[in-house]
């Protein structure tokens, strides 16, 4: 089954009272919010993740790693850059089969795998479409009088998956249809994801790959498992990855989007506003 909406959390409830073992496929945010879910209920939980690492979208590869390592502490068996390539069983689900064609034995099987753009009424209509409906700033389609935002829309290549940009395209689109002389225009900012995992807080904002234009600053205090990687360019900050302790993560993102100087407390910035304003 897919786990998108409050209807589907009612049915895995349902499900977990009758069922002793879970296979889920995908291993962002909701695929792990199902996967705690089923555990504290008493199933036996797998995670399939094909990337090579839990929530790559949000996490670099250590940030991935410490994550995993906490919830396998918690008994959830989480295989990464792994996938299914088969569902076998007659009248219902009893293994999965992997693309290396190991079999895992399982009662049934959640699909959280991110959203796909519904775009099949507007390619039908004509609009040009991408991967979704594609939009130019003003969040306009290809057909002048027809506007698109959200989940479902493609702006500059990018789509969207989370409620964040789809506040802001509203709020661009509005100006829009109200005032069209002022030349509102849609430009994506920087945006800070804010998770728990079970109980794991997790904190992801700007960019969260180094590349050859960025310097890496990273603290980890094994005793409480925290994480943090702070990417810096040209002395501002670009990009903040933190798990565990997140309580800096609103003052990071501040720096990110203010393009802050911060070459007087750059030694002291892993440890947070109060060292550096000390600093």
């Amino acid at each position: 089954m897919h786990f998108r909406d409050l209807n589907d959390t009612r049915t895995l409830i349902e499900l977990s009272q009758s069922r002793q073992r879970a296979v889920v496929v995908g291993g962002g945010f909701l695929g792990l919010e199902a996967a705690e879910g089923l555990k504290r209920r008493g199933m036996d939980v797998t995670v399939l993740h094909r990337s090579s690492h839990l929530l790559n979208r949000q996490l670099d590869p250590d940030g991935g790693k410490l994550l995993s390592d906490a919830l396998t502490a918690r008994d959830i068996n989480i295989l990464t850059s792994t996938s299914p390539i088969q569902l076998l069983g007659r009248d219902s689900v009893r293994a999965v089969q992997l693309n290396d064609q190991t079999l895992i034995s399982t009662d049934l099987v959640i699909i959280a795998t991110g959203i796909t753009p519904n775009r099949e009424l507007a390619q039908s209509a004509g609009m040009i479409c991408g991967r979704g409906i594609q939009v130019n700033a003003q969040l306009q389609t290809s057909a002048p009088d027809i506007f698109a935002l959200g989940e479902c829309c493609e702006f500059n290549d990018e789509t969207f998956g989370l409620v964040e940009p789809g506040y802001q395209q509203a709020k661009t689109l509005a100006s829009v249809l109200a005032s069209p002389a002022e030349g509102a225009a849609y430009r994506p900012s920087v945006t800070a994801t804010r998770l728990k995992i079970s109980g794991i807080p997790v904190f992801s904002c700007g960019q969260q790959a180094p590349d050859e234009h960025t310097e890496s600053l990273v603290w980890q205090d094994f005793a409480t498992g925290s994480y943090s990687h702070l990417l810096i360019r040209d002395n501002r900050l670009v990009g903040a990855i933190l798990v565990g302790n997140t309580s800096q993560g609103p003052w990071y993102q501040e720096l990110i989007t203010g393009n802050t100087n911060i070459d007087l407390f750059r030694a002291q910035l892993p440890f947070g506003k109060p060292f550096c304003k000390a600093a």
